[in-house]
């Protein structure tokens, strides 16, 4: 019953169907065709325009290669061992197997405290030189590269408060 409705409909406007569709495959084919006339009167817009993304997106890609840091950041967490002054007292022992010298124990409590090498010397009343010796052979001592690592490896080993 819809095919014959459907038949009827296509019998009775068949002429105005053609001509439409005759139309519309005639739009297609100008808009074709100027589309076309079009990217031939702009191709070397188009292929400079082309050069100009590709250059674009290696420019900025090149940008954040180059601006990244290279250094990798690393977040280290660790226990941080919080006693009472009252309760503290020089692990004798270890001091002693390291040969730390009750001076350079000085040197190290001072250092742990935040002090500078010429604020040591002068709360020691020592000269600038003797400090040196004193804070390089603690770091040879303690096996530690700076003065961070040697006050953190002297409050894990008991040596200071």
């Amino acid at each position: 019953m819809a095919s014959n409705a459907l038949s009827g409909f296509y019998h009775k406007h068949r002429q105005e169907i053609l001509y439409g569709i005759s139309l519309a495959l005639l739009l297609f084919l100008l808009k074709w065709l100027e589309l076309r006339f079009l990217i031939i009167d702009h191709i070397i817009e188009i292929y400079v325009g082309a050069i100009a993304l590709v250059f674009t997106g290696l420019g900025i890609w090149l940008a954040q290669k180059l601006t990244t840091p290279k250094v990798e950041t690393r977040i280290v967490e660790r226990e941080v061992y919080v006693m009472a002054e009252d309760e503290f007292a020089v692990n004798e022992a270890e001091r002693q197997r390291l040969g730390i010298s009750h001076r350079e124990l000085e040197v190290l409590q001072l250092v742990a405290e935040g002090l500078s090498n010429q604020e040591v010397a002068e709360r020691l009343f020592v000269s600038l030189n003797t400090v040196k010796t004193h804070s390089s052979r603690i770091f040879e001592k303690l096996e530690v590269r700076n003065r961070t690592q040697a006050v953190e490896r002297a409050r894990r080993l008991r040596l200071i408060a």
